[in-house]
């Protein structure tokens, strides 16, 4: 199955040192199943006059690998990304995790939650209306090395 990453930066072979910390599911190489998730990621950096460059990779599961899914925005889910962009480390246990983005509307929520604004009720209450777009974030260079396979670039000119 293909998956997909966008960067202002081109690569052979991913890695999760050039990730960011306290992201929805930790530190790591984050892709999408969804093309169009990726392709809209990409206005970040043409906005700003880059080129954007949408890596697509072939993605075959590996069953020795620890992942965890999580398909609702729901109290677990919840949880664990206030866990991870508090700085914890508890995702440090997988090799891959997989979900909804906290996207625009998303963290919203989750930033009030975050900061008391809302209690865990209504911040639940708000997500369930929300459907999960996707992403997977690869912890582990194990699982990037065992998983991943690059199948092409394609550049995505600003202007």
């Amino acid at each position: 199955m293909l998956v997909y990453h966008t960067s202002d930066q081109r690569f052979e072979v991913p890695d999760v040192l050039h990730s960011r910390n306290a992201l929805d599911f930790g530190k790591g190489f984050y892709v999408t199943r969804l093309r169009e998730q990726a392709v809209a990621y990409a206005d970040r950096f043409l906005k700003v006059g880059s080129d954007a460059i949408l890596h697509v990779f072939d993605f075959v599961p590996n069953t020795e690998l620890k992942i965890k899914k999580f398909d609702a925005y729901d109290e677990e889910w919840l949880d664990f990304v206030c866990s991870c962009r508090s700085g914890n480390d508890d995702y440090m246990q997988y090799d891959i995790i997989e979900g909804g983005v906290a996207n625009d509307k998303v963290y919203r929520t989750v930033d009030l939650y975050m900061t008391g604004i809302y209690n865990k009720e209504q911040a639940l209450q708000k997500l369930v209306y929300e459907t999960p777009n996707n992403q997977l974030c690869f912890i582990t260079q194990k699982a990037i090395d065992k998983c991943l396979k690059l199948v092409e670039h394609n550049i995505l000119k600003h202007g």
